[in-house]
């Protein structure tokens, strides 16, 4: 059974009004309006497990993140939707007092989300079988149980509706990556004369023996020279560029994922990396709900911040 939440999906693809050089083009997927709160690759992750919750009759999901995690703000407000409880495993038990006031975990709390706040030497073992087998105890046989980032097989599977056979009109297709459930449902999607190209959020090799394990396709690389230092690391030139594309364009991205891919599309095809003429799709993946949270911390540190057109 798939809920209706997840199902009559219509998504714009956006032709970008900023030129590139050589005739090459990009287009925007944006699968940051397929909802309002569960947005982006985040509904197309929960949606094959959110089914097999119910199919296995539990009632309440449990998942994992940190203080801004999308997928954490999206779990709840699905759960909310569907009529499940949810349960959020938080990274760093200091997080604990602070939920009035952190943007992602406040919403989660007013979408009905409990949290566990674990400490960030506790939560590197969450994917183990102690770990999780502590918390089937602590919670109950009705939990369902969905990792961090959302991405397993049931997660690919969603990924792969992405793309659409008008799709395939794109010589490329260009994606953000997190966990690897994106690219690899992208990857199984796309046509035999597409290549798949994606950019890791943070640092390490290992993203690839990820995704090699959700697809036997070759037609994929990763490109990792623009993580700027790591995870949720970010310079001025970022939050000017993306101040500066939303202007034109009136597309707001996330800082994190999206805006980070979208700099290095602009960056390599200036430095020829593209063929002339290249029809580049780019996908939305979402996350702009982290954007308060991002501000809040920038404005702490009296640094720039993305001061968007389009409000999220």
């Amino acid at each position: 059974m798939i809920p209706l939440l997840f199902e009559n999906l219509s998504i714009e693809n956006q032709p970008v009004s900023m030129p590139l050089p050589n005739g090459i083009t990009l287009t925007i997927k944006r699968e940051d309006k397929n909802h309002r709160f569960v947005s982006g690759n985040k509904l197309r992750k929960l949606k094959y497990n959110i089914a097999q919750a119910l199919t296995e009759g539990k009632d309440t999901i449990l998942t994992f993140g940190g203080a801004y995690s999308n997928h954490i703000a999206a779990t709840a407000a699905a759960g909310q939707a569907m009529g499940l409880k949810t349960i959020g495993v938080i990274r760093g038990d200091e997080l604990a007092t602070k939920i009035d006031v952190n943007p992602t975990l406040k919403f989660a709390k007013m979408c009905g989300m409990d949290f566990l706040f674990v400490s960030r030497s506790d939560y590197r073992y969450k994917h183990t079988p102690e770990f999780l087998e502590d918390l089937q105890k602590r919670y109950g046989s009705s939990v369902y149980i969905a990792p961090e980032g959302g991405t397993n097989t049931l997660a690919v599977k969603g990924c792969e509706e992405i793309l659409t056979p008008n799709d395939a009109v794109f010589d490329v297709i260009c994606t953000a990556v997190g966990t690897g459930g994106t690219i690899s449902g992208l990857i199984n999607a796309s046509a035999p004369h597409q290549t798949v190209i994606g950019f890791p959020a943070l640092k390490g090799e290992f993203l690839n023996k990820v995704i090699n394990n959700y697809t036997n396709k070759t037609n994929w690389h990763l490109v990792h020279d623009y993580h700027f230092g790591g995870y949720a690391k970010v310079n001025e030139d970022l939050v000017t560029f993306l101040n500066v594309f939303n202007k034109n364009t009136h597309i707001p991205l996330d800082p994190i994922y999206v805006g980070k891919m979208i700099f290095a599309i602009f960056a390599l095809a200036n430095k020829g990396y593209f063929e002339p003429n290249t029809k580049i799709l780019a996908i939305h993946t979402g996350g702009l709900q982290g954007i308060e949270g991002f501000n809040k911390e920038r404005i702490k540190k009296h640094k720039s911040i993305l001061d968007y057109e389009e409000k999220i």
